[in-house]
């Protein structure tokens, strides 16, 4: 896989820690149409379970983004559902997947569902 740009690494760099923060299964980060970042992990409560995607396209929505560039999301699986990004952002977005060890294993564009 190609190299990330700087400010996809960034996104790597805060999925990374946001996943070793509690040690979970997967972490994202998610970038707006504003440069804005957020980040979050794999929650996984006996009433609540998000997956680390999820949390941070929630966090960006909450915060008032109006569409996202980019996701990095950091795990062992070699795909994730990508509808967190598909219902919230209005062009389409790019959506990159990362191994624990930061090595990109994929890189789709995902389109807008509407």
């Amino acid at each position: 896989m190609s190299e990330l740009s700087e400010e996809d690494a960034k996104l790597l760099a805060l999925a990374r820690q946001a996943r070793g923060r509690i040690q979970a299964a997967e972490g994202a980060a998610v970038r707006d149409d504003t440069g804005r970042s957020y980040s979050g992990a794999t929650i996984a409560l006996p009433s609540t379970e998000l997956t680390a995607l999820q949390l941070a396209v929630a966090q960006a929505l909450a915060a008032g983004a109006r569409d996202l560039e980019a996701a990095v999301v950091v795990t062992n699986q070699t795909a994730v559902d990508p509808t967190p990004v598909a219902e919230a952002a209005a062009t389409p977005t790019q959506l990159i997947v990362c191994s624990v060890r930061g090595e990109v294993v994929d890189s789709t564009t995902v389109e807008v569902r509407g």
